[in-house]
């Protein structure tokens, strides 16, 4: 098992998340998924919204880079880390049962998942 695969594997084990996916920023491009990656979402639509949000909050005078971007719904969030790799950032994306998770807890986890891709 690769470091990426270890890493979604990690996410998933987070409780209430119910699936995780890879997917590169710029492409959209999925690189690996566990769980129920279709309650996670598509990779180019995963991308669109992170581009979106961040130039929105650069216009805005935010200084720095996205880190990471939370969507909640009635029934789950909708977590997405940005994984940093040079110029072609990753996204760790994950989707998590509202009822079965604390959700200040499954973003430590996926922040330290993130992390635990590249390496």
């Amino acid at each position: 098992m690769n470091a990426a695969e270890a890493a979604l594997s990690g996410a998933l084990a987070s409780p209430g998340v119910v699936g995780v996916r890879l997917v590169d920023a710029v492409t959209g491009l999925p690189y690996a998924a566990v769980g129920d990656a279709s309650a996670v979402g598509q990779g180019e639509e995963l991308a669109e919204t992170v581009s979106l949000i961040a130039d929105r909050l650069n216009q805005a005078g935010a200084v720095g880079e996205l880190e990471s971007v939370v969507v909640t719904s009635t029934r789950s969030h909708h977590i997405t880390q940005v994984v940093p790799r040079g110029q072609d950032p990753l996204l760790l994306c994950a989707s998590a049962d509202r009822d079965r998770t604390n959700l200040a807890l499954a973003m430590r986890h996926m922040a330290d998942q993130a992390k635990a891709v590249l390496t």
